[in-house]
């Protein structure tokens, strides 16, 4: 995609949110992917930072979010609610809601791999683009920004409409059965920067009981509990890990 058409897709992201932005340079650098900063060999161009400021962001909005909106649910509830409406797959469709793939800077070989539909890349550019709304603007207009695209995303996963977080749903079924927690572990990273393999383990009463790998350390872990998930029989193929959710 040529510089041209991002500055297109981003002006027609511009429109759709409504926000006056005092810096739009924030909201280009929350587009801008590291595979496009390593090869324009500037490492801190890319929208890194604000993602790791708006994941801070998400998880503190969306638990203040459940908190009031389910006054008679437990702690244990809200924890696994919000598990579900912050993963990567909830997020990828978000991201994917606002067109974010067509508005990233993407180097050539990242968009070559199809990098603009991978929901890792699209999940960390929806965090970037809230870290963005709330340092430009603060917390008052990122809450408004959120809300208005997760509460959606909420009533699907409590009428299980929402594709399955594997990590919550084996956390679930492990804990039932002996309460030990389910821990992962990063097993090996390979490639350059901007591009990095990662395989992760679960492991469970010190067993590792599933390998997965992905371009996230989430992608990774979320495969690693979708193949121990299968070794213990679960049928993955349909169903939905929201199930719980409506009592």
């Amino acid at each position: 995609m040529t510089m041209r058409k991002n500055e297109v897709e981003i002006n027609r992201l511009k429109e759709t949110l409504s926000i006056s932005w005092h810096d739009e340079g924030l909201l280009h650098l929350a587009m801008t992917h590291s595979s496009y900063s390593y090869e324009n060999k500037d490492k801190l161009l890319n929208n890194q930072r604000l993602e790791f400021l708006g994941d801070a962001v998400l998880e503190l909005l969306v638990s203040e979010y459940l908190y009031c909106l389910f006054p008679e649910k437990t702690e244990g509830y809200l924890t696994k609610m919000r598990a579900s409406a912050v993963c990567e797959p909830a997020l990828a469709k978000l991201a994917r809601q606002l067109h974010l793939g067509r508005c990233l800077y993407m180097g050539r070989g990242e968009e070559r791999s199809g990098g603009r539909e991978r929901p890792s890349i699209l999940a960390d550019s929806f965090e970037s683009l809230l870290g963005a709304v709330y340092l430009d603007r603060g917390l008052e207009e990122a809450r408004r920004f959120l809300l208005k695209y997760i509460q959606p995303l909420i009533e699907d996963i409590i009428k299980g409409h929402l594709d399955r977080d594997f990590k919550t749903e084996l956390q679930e079924l492990l804990q039932k059965k002996s309460g030990e927690s389910v821990n992962y572990v990063i097993l090996r990273e390979e490639g350059p920067d901007h591009d990095k393999i990662f395989t992760a383990g679960v492991i469970y009463m010190g067993q590792e009981m599933g390998r997965g790998t992905g371009h996230s350390k989430k992608e990774a872990e979320q495969q690693a509990a979708r193949i121990a998930l299968q070794k213990i029989g679960v049928a993955i193929n349909g169903g939905n890990q929201a199930d719980g959710f409506i009592q």
